[in-house]
């Protein structure tokens, strides 16, 4: 088992000012991304939102079993953040970064262009655990503030992270590869966003990579060009 390479145990509040520890600053994004969160979703009717809608939504079923993918989202960020955290603060910084750029520019596109989508099914075609579980989805988050999709934005982040990690084996990064589709996929499939919040979100995620990992990428043109 790999040794972190920060010893948090030593870790206190008075602390995070500490070169060691003020990467964990960064982790208070996540509160303003919150308070944000319950902003938009609570104070923005949904008749005053533009409902997204294309073709393509009109030819994916509704298919409860992605939901799957849908809620490991949420245990993908964490493993994500606590993986880097651990083994690689630099990395961790730029996931967190990533992540913020999104968050930063979606949330001003929730307010300024506020977007709904309304594929959701009135009567699931079946009834099982996984529709269950959708009905509680469906229950805790609205249908409004939905393009671009922060699922597949964050998962692109976290996708990108990853690939540029060299002390991750191939197999994991072609895990996370894979999961960052599905991901993508389950939006669409369990009717939480339309696919016009994933080119959005795609869109996102070319922008938070340039303002991210522009110079890598100079040096890797560079590279090509000598």
């Amino acid at each position: 088992m790999k040794k972190p390479v920060v010893d948090y145990r030593t870790f206190r509040l008075n602390k995070l000012s500490d070169p060691e520890f003020s990467h964990l600053k960064l982790l208070g994004g996540w509160i303003v991304y919150f308070l944000f969160y319950f902003l938009t979703e609570n104070l923005i009717p949904a008749e005053r939102c533009t409902p997204m809608h294309c073709i393509f939504d009109d030819m994916i079923p509704f298919r409860e079993e992605f939901v799957v993918f849908y809620v490991g989202w949420y245990v993908l960020i964490v493993v994500s953040l606590l993986y880097f955290m651990l083994y690689n603060v630099e990395g961790f910084r730029n996931l967190c970064i990533y992540i913020m750029i999104t968050q930063a520019v979606a949330m001003t596109m929730y307010i300024l262009f506020p977007t709904r989508q309304d594929l959701r099914p009135e009567v699931f075609p079946r009834e099982n655990f996984f529709t269950w579980v959708v009905s509680i989805l469906y229950a805790f988050d609205t249908s409004t503030g939905v393009c671009p999709s922060l699922h597949v934005a964050y998962s692109l982040g976290i996708g990108s992270v990853f690939l540029k990690e060299k002390s991750v084996g191939v197999f994991w990064k072609a895990l996370i590869v894979f999961l960052v589709i599905m991901i993508s996929l389950s939006t669409a499939f369990i009717k939480q966003h339309s696919v016009v919040d994933i080119f959005a979100a795609l869109a996102l995620g070319v922008l938070a990579e340039a303002l991210v990992y522009g110079k890598y990428w100079g040096k890797k043109l560079r590279a090509i060009r000598t």
